[in-house]
């Protein structure tokens, strides 16, 4: 007789969350996972995406009719993950519902969310998610409905790397982290929150990174605030990274432009072209609006360390700006945008200010007026210094310079485009462009081409010669086998002519950073 096989129990506790895109993974589902202890057999992680029905989503929760659900919340999926919180407690209400994320950290007396859900923990989660669990499985109710998360040290926490599976390896954007925290003091961002920045142990993080370069894993987010605050272990991580550099190996970090010393500069030169993106937050130029956002950034060092950057080495470089800060103006947001080009990044992220929960950007709401949308992502629409026209307008020209700026298909007609004043010449663009369109989405590339030609041409006064030889370049470079009517045109006048000759044609690309 052949004896019975010994099956694993369901897990009857899920932690889930919809993230942005599936090539996203959620990290902190996974630190949650890593750290509930006896308790995390018992535990799946279930991913999902802001395209996801709620029907679909809490059919799947269900299956195994779970004691425990846990959902991540963040401003980008809070609304979704509302509509999924209350269908789960209608059809399930036996269901115990744990929220946690920044969304839900602050402010949450009056969010309808949280009113729909059994509990939620403020903050760090690892020690806390596991205490109220152990609680609930056995069926003894807390107190409170919302508690504190607490903070342990960074040495109690553990890694929870090996919970990316080989389909994340294969699909997925890796994030990793070698610290956490912030000692910068910045009022619209969340980290302006914690007391300073704390390093995990960098011995035991490396051979998490070994493992996972061993996995196959080449592609690594840094999620640090401030990867390059302590050059000591910036250079250990650089350093593991550059003796496993291959074709394939890329690095994402997040670092200060105003602090980069020689020796960090020296390791970075070692990098090859594809191997390095750096995220490089400006923010804004304006002392006035720095001071008053208690952000330090020693501007001219920051501006020398970018044309440093561009000119020495192969990194990647992706410079944020916000609009909409406490007394900044539209005519001080361009200056910071024309200072910010001249230094010539591969991409200029236009951001608008948001009210992230808990942030002390809100001390300024009533002596700058600040108004934001009650809608998340909860943008400012209005100040004492930029009107709702103001703020939609920039709104326009930052998706418009993300599809003509920075996404590198206009390499050559930019510039004609910009001329001397860049701010105010793609200002003219993006008035136009919504002028003739209406339309901010959905706007095809071949479109795009001739649209650009019809600006710079009714707009910009610019050159038809200039124009269509510019274009003629990009689109050759963008691999588009169909070609904009502006160059038909352009062709059918020069055959008409009887003028010939060879074009220059560029090389085609498959992504944005090889096409800057």
């Amino acid at each position: 007789m052949l004896a019975k096989q010994i099956q694993a129990p369901q897990p009857d506790v899920l932690l889930a969350t919809l993230n942005a895109r599936y090539i996203h993974s959620a990290f902190g589902l996974r630190y949650l996972k890593a750290n509930l202890g006896e308790f995390e057999d018992r535990c799946e992680i279930h991913e999902f995406t802001l395209e996801s029905r709620p029907e679909d989503i809490v059919e799947q929760l269900l299956v195994n009719s779970p004691k425990v659900v846990g959902f991540g919340v963040y401003i980008w999926n809070v609304v979704q993950t509302e509509c999924v919180v209350a269908l789960l407690k209608a059809v399930a209400p036996e269901v115990i519902v744990v929220l946690g994320g920044p969304e839900v950290s602050h402010e949450n007396d009056d969010q309808a969310i949280v009113g729909l859900s059994d509990y939620v923990i403020t903050g760090w989660g690892e020690t806390s998610f596991r205490e109220l669990l152990a609680e609930l499985l056995a069926d003894a109710l807390p107190i409170s409905k919302i508690i504190a998360g607490k903070q342990p040290k960074l040495e109690h926490i553990k890694m929870p790397y090996q919970l990316y599976t080989a389909d994340d390896i294969k699909n997925r954007v890796l994030y990793v982290e070698a610290s956490r925290g912030c000692p910068f003091k910045c009022e619209f961002c969340l980290s302006a929150l914690d007391k300073t920045a704390w390093p995990f142990d960098l011995d035991e993080f490396l051979e998490q990174m070994d493992i996972l370069h061993q996995r196959g894993a080449r592609h690594f987010k840094f999620v640090d605030r401030t990867f390059n605050l302590k050059i000591k272990n910036s250079l250990r991580i650089m350093e593991f990274f550059l003796e496993r550099m291959s074709d394939d190996l890329f690095l994402h970090f997040e670092v200060v432009p105003d602090h980069l010393p020689e020796a960090l500069k020296e390791m970075i030169t070692k990098f090859p072209a594809g191997s390095l993106q750096f995220e490089i937050g400006i923010q804004t130029f304006n002392p006035e609006v720095q001071s008053r956002i208690s952000r330090r950034q020693n501007n001219e060092q920051a501006k020398l360390n970018l044309v440093w950057i561009r000119d020495q080495t192969n990194a990647y470089v992706h410079a944020d700006l916000i609009f909409g800060l406490p007394g900044e103006t539209i005519e001080s947001f361009g200056s910071s945008f024309n200072q910010l080009y001249q230094l010539r990044p591969h991409e200029i992220q236009v951001g608008i200010l948001k009210r992230l929960k808990g942030s002390p950007i809100v001390r300024h709401t009533e002596a700058h007026q600040l108004v934001f949308n009650p809608n998340p992502p909860f943008s400012i629409v209005s100040s004492d210094t930029v009107d709702y026209s103001a703020v939609q307008f920039v709104n326009r020209f930052a998706r418009y310079w993300d599809l003509i700026g920075n996404s590198g298909r206009f390499k050559q007609t930019l510039p004609l485009l910009l001329g001397d004043d860049p701010f105010e010449g793609f200002s003219v663009v993006t008035r136009a462009l919504f002028e003739i369109t209406g339309q901010t989405h959905k706007i095809s590339l071949l479109r795009f081409c001739d649209l650009v030609y019809q600006i710079g041409l009714d707009y910009l006064g610019l050159s038809s010669t200039e124009l269509v030889g510019a274009i003629r370049l990009d689109h050759a470079a963008s691999g588009l086998k169909s070609s904009p009517k502006c160059l038909i045109a352009a062709n059918k006048l020069a055959a008409y002519q009887h003028k010939s000759g060879s074009e220059k044609t560029g090389k085609s690309h498959n992504s944005r950073q090889s096409r800057h």
